[in-house]
C-alpha cells in the first residue's frame, strides 16, 4: 500500500509534468498561428486564441487541475485545424540537435576550441593530462577549413598559444611565446636575450622540484631533478623550469624573427622540441591563446585542483607551489 508520502509525491509530478507540457504546448500554438493563422476562418482563430490564453492562465498560477482539461482541448483544436503546420516529435529532436550541431560548430570554429596536452615540454605551467579552453578570436578570425586569417595581430611576448606545427601540419603545439616579428633572439649558457636584453629571471630556491616527462608516444621518463625559475617577459610572468643535473640548453646565436613569424620555446627548458629545434611559426598557423584548464587528470585519478585555473594567472601561491609532475603521491618532493 502506497504512503501518504508517496502519494504526495506522485501528485507533485504529475502537477508538474501538465504545467511542463502547458508551457511546451502553448509556445507551439502561437508560432504555429503566427505562421498558419492567417489561413484559419475567424471563429476558428478566436476559439484557438482563446484556449492558448487560458491555458497559459492556468499554468501561470500553477492550476494544474484546470490546466489538465485546457491542455487536452487545445491540443484537440490544433490537431483538428493546424495539423499541416504542427511538427512531430522527431521533427521537432532532429531541429533541436541540429541547432545544438550549428552552435558547436560556430564556437569551435570562430570561440573557443578544446586541447588535450599530451607531453610534458609545459611543465610547469601545464601539466601532461591539462584541458584547456583556446581563444580563437584574440589574434584573429580563420575562415573555417582554411589558413585565411582577418584582423590578424601578432601575440605578445609571454602568452601560450596553440598552433599547426609547421613541420608537420596533422599536429597541434602549445608553447610560450619568445619573440614576435622583428624581434632578435638568442640563448646563450641558459639565458635567452630578446633585442639585446636578457629575459628576466629569478631563481626560486626554496620550491621543491622533480617531475617525469612523458613523451608525445605516452612513454614515461624516469623521475627528474630540476630548478624552479620565475621568469618576467613583456606583461606576463611565469615559471620556468631547468633540469638541475645534465647539460644546459644548447646555444642558439643570435636570430631576427620575420615579418609575420613567432619564435616559441617551451617552459620545460631542458625538454622541449621548440623553436631552436625546427624555426619560427607563421601567424597564419596560429590557432588560439591558452585560456583555462577546465579538466585534468592523470593515472592517479582526477587533479580537482586544476579546475578552472587560468593558464596565465600568476601569484604568490602559484610561485611558491611544488613542482612534482608525473610522480605519485609517495614520491612528492
Amino acid at each position: 500500500m502506497m504512503s501518504k508520502q508517496g502519494n504526495s509525491f506522485s501528485r507533485w509530478r504529475r502537477k508538474r509534468r501538465v504545467l511542463k507540457d502547458a508551457r511546451v504546448l502553448v509556445k507551439e500554438a502561437r508560432r504555429t498561428m503566427r505562421k498558419h493563422g492567417a489561413r484559419l476562418k475567424e471563429p476558428v482563430r478566436e476559439e484557438i486564441l482563446e484556449a492558448t490564453k487560458r491555458l497559459e492562465e492556468a499554468r501561470r498560477s500553477k492550476d494544474a487541475d484546470a490546466g489538465r482539461g485546457r491542455l487536452e482541448k487545445l491540443d484537440r483544436l490544433l490537431d483538428k485545424h493546424l495539423s499541416f503546420g504542427r511538427k512531430s516529435a522527431f521533427r521537432e529532436y532532429v531541429e533541436s540537435i541540429g541547432v545544438a550541431v550549428i552552435i558547436a560548430l560556430f564556437l569551435r570554429a570562430f570561440v573557443v576550441e578544446a586541447f588535450k596536452i599530451p607531453s610534458g615540454s609545459m611543465i610547469p605551467t601545464l601539466k601532461v593530462g591539462d584541458h584547456l579552453f583556446v581563444s580563437k578570436f584574440i589574434y584573429g578570425i580563420r575562415i573555417p577549413f582554411t589558413r585565411i586569417k582577418f584582423f590578424t595581430r601578432s601575440p605578445k611576448h609571454g602568452d601560450v598559444i596553440v598552433f599547426i606545427f609547421p613541420g608537420d601540419e596533422s599536429k597541434d603545439f602549445i608553447k610560450r611565446v619568445v619573440a614576435i616579428g622583428g624581434d632578435r633572439v638568442a640563448v646563450r649558457n641558459d639565458v635567452i636575450t630578446v633585442n639585446g636584453k636578457k629575459v628576466m629571471q629569478r631563481r626560486l630556491g626554496k620550491v621543491p622540484c622533480r617531475y617525469r616527462d612523458k613523451d608525445e608516444h605516452g612513454m614515461f621518463s624516469p623521475i627528474k631533478s630540476c630548478v624552479a625559475l620565475e621568469e618576467q617577459h613583456g606583461e606576463n610572468t611565469y615559471r620556468v623550469i631547468h633540469d638541475a643535473i645534465g647539460p644546459a640548453m644548447p646555444d642558439m646565436a643570435e636570430a631576427l624573427i620575420p615579418k609575420g613569424q613567432v619564435f616559441v620555446m617551451g617552459d620545460n627548458r631542458h625538454n622541449s622540441h621548440d623553436g631552436r629545434a625546427w624555426g619560427t611559426v607563421p601567424l597564419e598557423n596560429i590557432k588560439g591563446k591558452a585560456l583555462i584548464v577546465w579538466w585534468s587528470s592523470d593515472p592517479d585519478g582526477i587533479r580537482w585542483s586544476r579546475f578552472f585555473e587560468l593558464v596565465h594567472g600568476y601569484d604568490v601561491d602559484v610561485r611558491n607551489r611544488s613542482i612534482h609532475d608525473g610522480l605519485a603521491p609517495d614520491e612528492f618532493p
